[in-house]
């Protein structure tokens, strides 16, 4: 008899378990090198982690507003023609001037919008660091995912040589009994068109596989998937069901998931944007100082030297400006409206953000409870697929069961292989998907 057994590889054990180091030498890649990989060098991540540096500069240059500023000035003028002379009537002549300014202003008050300001692009780096945060949990979802792809491709590549190994043995069986007189041409001819059947059955698994580890090395950003491989998990192992349903594991991840935090942030940041737009009605209070001096000379005149000059004009002068809005055209007003109308919406998308995460939750418990209930049916499936198969080979073999009949129990049995491998795989990542929702890393 031909004995048909599925080894099932179980996604924990690509999660927990030392890799072999068979695979490793072979330059094959695990789960934990995978998702290391990916949030290194996945575009989108780094997209992420570039707009975090912004909002870092951007905070710096908001905490670098409360200094004060320097400006310096010189200026070189010439005067051609009539013009005002030291005697303080009109000449034609020809004058030049020179002058130097240093100057120098603080902001004292603004209705303390360098606070909230600065405030607000703090808030701002917080949420686009959980943003970066989103972003590498995401990818590190969609590399297991397609990691659990691959091993199920594998597994159905598995299943596929069997039945070619099945076929190709019943061929030739077929063939001796052809030479000995015991078996028809249509019989071999039929067995033969199953044996093609599997081997296109194959091709096209091999293929799907190869596609897979296509999407999986474009993830990874990979120059090419060529040479590239997984390592294979060598042992098998059922994950239970989390011990609470989908309402617990929300009310856990809602205070953990990067993305929840940074819509919450952008709302806290929304309400600091209101009062910036509000210090737009108090006045503001500057400090100005500055130094300066100048040196004259006007042809036909005698003028003092460059530097007495320069030193008899130097000048100081130190004062406050106050500057109080009384109406703005209606800016103000308008603006502390839109601000307000931001909020709202920020609102509506934290309150969205929540119940996409609640719908995730709600059907990764779904497919779980789904995929362990078709997996006990498919373990069913496959020992009654198996038994099947097993008897009607030996009718088969014994010409008491036609070619038709071996076929239709060769696919149910591959059927049953297929569905319980996908079950397996199924079960195994939406659990561990539930398991990341309350906080467990992908790759242990």
């Amino acid at each position: 008899m031909i004995d048909i057994k599925l080894h099932i590889s179980a996604i924990l054990a690509a999660l927990a378990v030392p890799l072999a180091m068979r695979g490793q030498e072979n330059g094959l890649w695990d789960l934990r090198r995978c998702i290391d990989h990916a949030v290194e060098n996945n575009l989108t991540v780094k997209s992420s982690e570039l707009s975090r540096e912004q909002n870092e500069l951007d905070l710096n240059t908001a905490k670098a507003s409360r200094l004060p500023d320097l400006s310096a000035g010189a200026g070189q003028n010439f005067s051609f023609g009539r013009g005002l002379s030291e005697s303080n009537t009109y000449v034609n002549t020809n004058t030049s001037s020179t002058s130097f300014s240093l100057g120098s202003s603080v902001n004292i008050f603004s209705g303390m919008r360098v606070n909230k300001t600065i405030k607000l692009n703090a808030l701002n780096l917080e949420a686009a660091t959980a943003d970066l945060e989103k972003a590498k949990d995401d990818i590190r979802v969609q590399v297991t995912q397609q990691y659990v792809q691959i091993l199920y491709d594998q597994e159905i590549v598995k299943v596929a040589e069997r039945q070619v190994s099945i076929d190709s043995v019943q061929v030739a069986r077929l063939r001796a009994m052809l030479e000995n007189g015991k078996a028809s041409a249509a019989e071999v001819a039929q067995q033969e068109a199953s044996l093609g059947q599997s081997r296109l059955t194959l091709t096209q698994a091999r293929n799907t596989l190869a596609l897979s580890l296509l999407d999986l090395s474009q993830l990874l950003e990979l120059p090419s998937p060529q040479g590239f491989g997984i390592v294979t998990p060598e042992v098998g192992i059922t994950l239970p069901m989390p011990a609470c349903g989908p309402e617990e594991i929300y009310a856990e991840a809602v205070g953990r998931r990067p993305g929840i935090k940074a819509e919450q942030l952008r709302l806290d940041a929304a309400d600091m944007n209101i009062g910036i737009a509000k210090s737009a009605y108090y006045p503001t209070l500057t400090l100005n100082g500055g130094i300066g001096s100048n040196a004259y000379k006007s042809s036909g005149y005698d003028a003092a030297k460059f530097w007495d000059q320069f030193k008899n004009n130097f000048s100081q002068y130190v004062g406050l400006s106050l500057n109080i809005p009384i109406f703005a055209k209606l800016s103000t007003r308008n603006s502390v409206r839109g601000a307000r109308l931001s909020r709202s919406m920020q609102l509506v998308q934290l309150e969205s953000a929540k119940k996409s995460l609640y719908k995730e939750i709600q059907q990764a418990w779904y497919n779980a409870v789904a995929a362990e209930s078709k997996l006990s049916s498919c373990q069913d499936a496959l020992t009654s697929a198996e038994k099947s198969f097993e008897l009607v080979s030996a009718k088969y073999e014994s010409g008491k069961a036609s070619a038709t009949e071996f076929a239709e129990s060769r696919n149910s049995l591959m059927k049953a292989q297929s569905d319980l491998v996908q079950a397996r795989y199924e079960h195994l990542f939406q659990v561990k998907l539930l398991d990341f929702y309350r906080g467990s890393d992908l790759a242990l």
